[in-house]
């Protein structure tokens, strides 16, 4: 007992010393704090949600210990306008310890700085003495979102940050940590913030999957060697669950310098298909840290899959002598790298994942970017052209043709030639559409079976909420203005541009060359889909899409589409993009993963008939707000691009809804200006059960019985901001909400529950402050 007590006034003056008051009113430290155990389920909790991926505020990650060591940086990951690329700086991959990191410019958060406390134990208790008023909005000269300018105050620096920016603690403007967590860290730091970590082991059934795939990939020969690599290529960024393993446990594959069986030594290249500078192995290694929602891309493995893997890419009496090397011409057109590789077999494999690799592209590991979205449309379908009507799949004279054009962009990033690359990729990228029109116009109209129906893959749902986008299985919302017909050519370009090419720490010549193509890409997908649409309203249809000055665009950049080949698809000539799109859900019915009676309401009942009869009328009440254009519902206008609806049952059950606003625009063919773009009048909403973003905007917590009078509230509350107050102060969640955390995390428990593979931490950096 002594002893006890002697330890807890040592504790006490320590915390005195550095500054810590409330650590001297607190009970004597506990010996036994475990990293694991304590530490980290705080941060999972309260901090996670804004320090994850590349877009963690000064590049602290506080989603392991690895992250938590390394520690903060002035250098920001997302800057379009500087004009050379920097150095890599991924976690888990470009340093393996905190020297490592010291010497990349990082500075620890956790160390005290002589006998000032640590930053981080500084930081928050500047958040934990200036406390936000309950459910009251932040106050306006805090800046948030992607507005806000990281200030990244080194140690030394706090006490002029804390002096200039008094509110501005941590946790940043939202409800923050409870008095025992706020203590707890501090008693952590106050000890020298030790550290236990435990690696994650796989499951024997997980490692002997492990062990059956590294085998596949790492098989000698040549032949072996570029499917192997071609594989690796397209899984880089996958998050891999193994049928039969562990809830929780994933694995991404590597290049490393050692063979299986031995521990990994990671060759960190930039990109995926730089050369590795050394022999190397493809390994599968546990993914680390809290799983982040926006990163979390997951890939099913299974033996059913290793079988279809070796049928597709090992079975075959294709073969090469010798293997292609890496670099910038490689990099620059995979269909030459991998031209032995059988085209069916390279589609035919992307086709069974679809959604995986539409999610690479469109929803992605860079973590921000409306200068990227603002090319794609706010919602659209995206269809897949069947392999056996793939010409380039099908006709080996046309794929000799079509190869050497469809070389990519944003190798060379020299700024001084950024318009020359440009027009050269533009100018081989149109004759690539004038051969495809041309060949196409000589095979058989095109027609239902066109379209690839082989799994659920096949019809997919893409929403953009201005700087992130969503993408989902099934056919979700309204018929869209535009949809995508994705063919082989056309995926594995956007997949190479978008994901293995692109270069998150590039300068403006690489990133403004990428985004460029990203516009030819997306032209290129909705021509695939005209060829469906009867011959004489191409034309219209286009027109209508590229509005005002998009017309400039289609003459400067675009090829002539095909407007005399007829369609074998019959359709209502005044409303064919509309008609195509019942027909669409009708025909695939038993494919379609989101039947949406909701927002595509075809009579009395606009619910789902198989749930309680609280939450179908609540679905009914609130099927008034969706596929309405603005002009009828100007309370759209004030609703932020994806708010979740927290709807309570009487019986305690509580179901989640998205509420996505789909911005209209004349068009999206260019880089800047998107806001004289927009088309406010016919913004429209669309809902649907789940969690359907990566960053929600908004919450709101309505009774199931309180429904019919939200949805009267938002109605009547059209341009009046004073009435839209009312509404977010009586059912919204707004940052500083003293349960915020509770709802804010539900959301993720929801998806844990309803998609359990899919679950991870949502982001908040893009909440706003209603």
């Amino acid at each position: 007992m002594i002893h006890r007590s002697f330890a807890g006034l040592v504790a006490c003056a320590f915390a005195l010393l550095l500054g810590n008051p409330a650590l001297a009113q607190s009970p004597a430290a506990s010996p036994s704090i475990s990293y694991t155990r304590d530490i980290q389920p705080i941060f999972t909790d309260k901090c996670v949600a804004c320090h994850a991926c590349n877009d963690a505020a000064c590049q602290l990650n506080l989603g392991s210990a690895e992250g938590v060591q390394r520690g903060g940086s002035k250098m920001p990951v997302y800057q379009g306008e500087r004009s050379t690329a920097v150095p890599t700086t991924r976690l888990f991959y470009d340093a393996i310890d905190e020297d490592g990191w010291r010497k990349k410019g990082f500075y620890s958060v956790l160390d005290n700085q002589g006998s000032q406390a640590a930053l981080m134990a500084q930081m928050l208790e500047l958040g934990h003495k200036t406390p936000l008023t309950p459910n009251a909005k932040v106050p306006d000269d805090i800046v948030l979102g992607l507005n806000r300018t990281n200030m990244c105050p080194a140690p030394e620096e706090f006490p002029a940050y804390a002096g200039a920016h008094p509110k501005e603690g941590m946790p940043l403007a939202v409800t923050g940590l409870s008095d025992q967590q706020y203590q707890t860290l501090q008693r952590w730091l106050a000890a020298g913030a030790p550290v236990d970590a435990a690696a994650l082991q796989p499951t024997a059934v997980e490692a002997q999957q492990i062990a059956d795939w590294e085998a596949l990939l790492n098989r000698p020969g040549a032949s072996e060697a570029l499917a192997g690599r071609w594989l690796y290529e397209h899984l880089f960024l996958a998050h891999v669950h193994f049928e039969g393993g562990q809830a929780g446990h994933f694995f991404q594959w590597v290049r490393s310098r050692t063979p299986s069986g031995q521990p990994v030594d990671i060759i960190a290249s930039r990109r995926p298909n730089d050369p590795p500078g050394t022999s190397f192995y493809y390994r599968l290694v546990p993914v680390k840290g809290v799983i982040v929602h926006k990163t979390h891309i997951t890939y099913p493995m299974s033996p059913q899959k290793l079988a279809r893997v070796k049928a597709l890419f090992y079975a075959g009496d294709w073969q090469v002598t010798a293997l292609p090397g890496y670099g910038p011409q490689r990099r620059a057109n995979p269909f030459e790298t991998f031209e032995a590789i059988p085209a069916r077999a390279r589609y035919q494999f992307m086709l069974d994942n679809a959604e995986y690799f539409v999610r690479t592209f469109i929803r992605g590991p860079v973590c921000r970017g409306q200068i990227a979205t603002d090319v794609i449309r706010d919602n659209f379908w995206a269809l897949f052209q069947d392999p056996e009507h793939d010409l380039y799949v099908t006709d080996a004279r046309y794929r000799g043709q079509a190869t050497p054009l469809l070389a990519m962009p944003g190798q060379i990033d020299d700024v001084g030639s950024v318009l020359s690359l440009w027009r050269a990729y533009r100018d081989k990228r149109n004759d690539y559409e004038t051969l495809r029109r041309d060949a196409y116009a000589d095979a058989p109209p095109p027609g239902w079976d066109t379209l690839w129906t082989g799994n659920d893959n096949a019809l997919l749902s893409i929403f953009r909420h201005f700087d992130s986008a969503s993408v989902n299985k099934g056919l979700i919302g309204d018929v869209p203005l535009t949809s995508w017909l994705f063919d082989y050519p056309l995926l594995e370009r956007t997949y190479y541009q978008l994901a293995v090419n692109f270069d998150v720490f590039g300068n403006v010549s690489h990133q403004l060359q990428t985004r460029l193509y990203f516009d030819l890409i997306r032209n290129g997908a909705e021509v695939n889909f005209l060829r469906l649409m009867p011959a004489d309203t191409r034309g219209a249809i286009l027109s209508d899409w590229y509005q005002d000055g998009g017309k400039i665009k289609m003459w400067l950049d675009y090829d002539d589409i095909d407007t005399s080949t007829p369609s074998a698809v019959k359709l209502d000539e005044h409303h064919a993009t509309r008609d195509f799109g019942l027909q669409l859900v009708q025909r695939t019915a038993r494919l379609n993963a989101a039947p949406d009676p909701i927002n595509r309401c075809t009579g009395a009942f606009c619910s789902r008939a198989d749930h309680p009869e609280a939450l179908r009328n609540a679905e009914q009440s609130l099927s008034r707000l969706v596929s309405r254009p603005a002009a009828g519902l100007k309370v759209i206008n004030q609703l932020p691009e994806a708010t979740l609806l927290r709807i309570q049952a009487p019986d305690g059950h509580r179901e989640v809804y998205s509420l996505l606003r789909n911005r209209a625009h004349s068009n999206v063919a260019f880089l800047l200006g998107e806001a004289y773009r927009y088309q406010p009048g016919l913004d429209t909403l669309t809902l649907y059960p789940g969690v359907l973003t990566s960053y929600p905007n908004f919450m709101f917590n309505v009774a199931a019985g309180e429904v019919p009078e939200f949805v009267d509230a938002l109605q009547a509350a059209r341009d009046d901001k004073d009435a839209f107050e009312r509404i977010v102060q009586r059912w919204g969640i707004r940052r500083s909400h003293p349960q915020f955390w509770d709802y804010f995390h539900d959301l993720s428990r929801y998806i844990e529950e309803t998609q359990p593979v899919e679950a991870g931490v949502l982001d908040m950096n893009r909440y706003e402050n209603l």
